[in-house]
């Protein structure tokens, strides 16, 4: 669920409530069947119907033969845009077929028609066995081309649902079956979601309908006379909104009205900085009011995840908005890609926050070197993780004159960790039960993290865990490796055992921190209030904590906060956030 970027390592894994998505996720042992030679009649395409609850999901086996003569094959999934799922063990043995897939936890087995025609059988996951028969195609069969098209709303179709301030993009792709019956799946790309299945999919006339039961959407248009438009209403938990689709293959353009449009009213120069000791070349933009210096300046440091020098995430350019508000405000501003990501060089994956850390104490070290910018005025601006790095820095350097900290982390690692995923679930409708559940689930994988040194190692331990605690068909395949990965990678080993208090305890120049009340990840209450204790520990006398009303972890309005939320709202940073840190950072630097 998160958007292409950590956040703060949004490590949750969610209970679907799709029927095919909550059977339990176990195979049973078993023996790996020898590859089959065999000059066996299942090469070639098989199409199958899988009714699971109130979906029914279509699926494509590509059978083929591989160079030793055994066979192997892969399955597509239509209904969720899933192509090439890998078949990890086929068989044939006379008429009897088997073959698992190990990612999503799954094996089939079914019995060769006699005119081998037909495949009848079970599909099982975990504890649930669903019958799944596939009936051969012919050659070519199956080519996604309008000619073979049985309606007239097959195709791929464009649309936005829009108001108070959101819009969220849609495609939806029609097409039909083996049985001439209409199929369909609808994408969210804002949302980072795709493939969610459709039910009664159906046209008569210029009427086209159908539903989606995993969010309790349903959907009823008219086709327009030239068919290159639906004009329709989208009703969901008793809620109707307008909904058209345009017949296109190219997504609706992302609208982000705060991204500031060329010519600027101030200097922007592409710079890069080393960091002589990890030997890397970091990539930047350089923006520079216009007049007489010297300037402050501020050093933008992003959230967790490989940002680029924009933090671009879920269509948002965060940081190209704030520097843009800052510099236009008469303070410079510096922002820069990770290292290994954008421009800039370096090993992104095997970087700690300490190694980010360095990198931003670079950045420091240049900009001292630019002769317009005044050296006894740059501060900080850290977002998420960002907001960790600069009390870092800070605590030990007398090079920083303020910073500001935008949904900075005041709790430990694991803390953060388990309290976003309890927030993030009962805000998303999750029951008590399933919370305890995920809760224990999580605390156990982090466990794991800190016994299981070795990475390799780590990484089988935890996908037997997910399998254990019957939670791979929480998440897509690639999903679920990824978030297995990033558990086992040594940012995450550093994360979350780092605890930002003793850092925050020494940081004695100006402070400010900000959080929003919406902000799930980085709830404010509870991070708000341990930033506050340490800076008063430590003896800073010049600090300020702010929660701003109705605002999420990007510092954006947002109806409940949840993140997949921010790629739907068209603000990018709300005006009264960018206002509080450039009013606070002029006020401290004015003298």
């Amino acid at each position: 669920m998160q958007l292409g970027n950590r956040c703060l390592a949004l490590v949750i894994f969610l209970f679907s409530l799709a029927a095919f998505s909550t059977v339990s996720a176990q195979i049973p042992p078993a023996h790996k069947p020898q590859p089959q030679r065999s000059s066996s009649t299942l090469e070639g395409q098989w199409r199958g119907s899988l009714q699971a609850g109130e979906a029914m999901l279509h699926l494509v086996l590509h059978v083929t033969k591989a160079e030793d003569g055994s066979l192997k094959a892969t399955i597509d999934s239509l209904d969720q845009g899933v192509y090439g799922i890998e078949v990890t063990s086929f068989a044939q043995k006379d008429s009897i077929l088997r073959f698992s897939v190990a990612s999503v936890s799954a094996s089939y087995e079914g019995k060769l028609a006699a005119d081998q025609r037909g495949i009848e059988g079970d599909w099982m996951q975990g504890s649930v066995s669903l019958p799944l028969i596939f009936h051969r195609q012919a050659a070519g069969a199956g080519a996604r081309k309008l000619s073979d098209a049985i309606a007239s709303a097959e195709g791929v179709w464009q649309g936005a649902l829009e108001g108070n301030g959101m819009r969220l993009r849609l495609q939806l792709h029609v097409s039909h079956d083996y049985r001439n019956q209409l199929v369909a799946a609808l994408d969210s790309p804002d949302q980072g979601a795709s493939g969610l299945p459709a039910v009664k999919v159906s046209q008569k006339d210029a009427s086209f309908h159908f539903e989606i039961p995993m969010v309790s959407g349903v959907y009823d248009g008219t086709l327009n006379a030239a068919r290159t438009a639906i004009n329709g209403s989208w009703t969901q938990n008793g809620t109707e909104r307008k909904l058209d689709f345009q017949r296109s293959d190219k997504l609706l353009e992302l609208v982000r009205p705060q991204n500031p449009v060329k010519p600027y009213p101030y200097q922007e120069e592409e710079i890069t900085f080393p960091n002589e000791k990890a030997k890397i070349s970091l990539a930047g933009t350089f923006t520079l009011p216009r007049g007489q210096g010297p300037f402050p300046a501020a050093i933008l440091l992003g959230g967790s995840g490989p940002n680029d020098r924009d933090e671009s995430l879920a269509g948002h350019r965060p940081f190209l908005v704030l520097a843009d508000h800052l510099t236009r405000k008469g303070i410079a501003v510096l922002r820069f890609d990770k290292r290994g990501n954008g421009k800039s060089t370096g090993d992104y994956a095997n970087a700690t926050m300490e190694d980010f850390t360095a990198d931003a104490e670079a950045a420091l070290a240049y900009l001292k070197t630019r002769k317009e910018i005044d050296p006894k005025k740059i501060g900080l601006i850290g977002h998420s993780e960002g907001g960790m790095i600069a009390p870092l820095i800070a605590a030990h350097s007398g090079n920083v004159a303020w910073i500001v900290l935008l949904a900075g982390p005041g709790l430990n690692g694991e803390d953060t960790l388990l309290l976003q995923s309890e927030l993030i679930l009962k805000t998303a409708g999750f029951g008590d039960a399933q919370i305890a559940v995920a809760r224990e689930f999580n605390k156990q994988a982090y466990a794991l993290v800190r016994q299981e040194k070795d990475s390799a190692t780590l990484q089988v331990k935890l996908n037997d865990l997910v399998h254990s605690a019957a939670m791979s068909a929480s998440l897509p395949p690639d999903a679920l490796q990824s978030q297995v990965q990033l558990m086992a990678s040594p940012w995450f080993r550093f994360f979350l055992d780092y605890d930002p208090v003793p850092a925050l305890q020494k940081t004695l120049c100006p402070v400010l921190a900000l959080n929003g009340e919406k902000d799930l990840q980085v709830s404010p209450k509870e991070n708000l209030a341990k930033i506050q204790k340490a800076l008063q520990d430590g003896g800073n006398k010049d600090f300020q904590t702010i929660e701003l009303p109705g605002l999420n972890h990007l510092l954006q309005h947002a109806p409940a906060g949840l993140p997949n939320e921010y790629g739907e709202i068209l603000e990018t940073m709300a005006p009264e956030a960018l206002n509080a840190v450039s009013d606070w950072v002029l006020k401290h630097t004015a003298h």
